[in-house]
């Protein structure tokens, strides 16, 4: 089963067990969330929200917030002018544990995945 879901303004389609990068959220690492902006839900039986899915939620845990790779944004005009800027975007990487469609199906992250074992101990 899978979904997508709305976080921060973002549409992201997920999976029990991934792990995923959005923009910076303001809880803390190691906690647990719920994401109840489920627009769809996938798999033997589709669920289509309007515009969410009534009862439907995503479990995620806060794993870190970091900073992504520096963008380097060069500017140059004809003549002397030059002018370097960098620029490094804060995001927050979630690991989806669980996906509940609302109906009752409930999928959880497989303990023997490699993603559980190295974020959920």
């Amino acid at each position: 089963m899978y979904g997508v879901v709305e976080i921060g303004g973002h549409q992201y389609r997920v999976e029990a067990g991934d792990v995923l990068d959005v923009q910076k959220l303001t809880d803390e690492a190691g906690k647990t969330i719920e994401l109840d902006q489920v627009l769809f839900v996938g798999g033997e039986k589709a669920t289509i929200g309007t515009p969410v899915v009534s009862g439907a939620k995503v479990t995620a845990k806060v794993i870190r917030h970091d900073r992504s790779r520096k963008v380097i944004v060069f500017k140059r005009k004809p003549g002397a002018y030059r002018r370097k800027n960098g620029h490094r975007q804060h995001y927050t990487s979630l690991l989806i544990t669980e996906i509940n469609d609302g109906q009752g199906n409930t999928v959880k992250i497989d303990a023997d995945s490699k993603n559980a074992k190295k974020f959920l101990k």
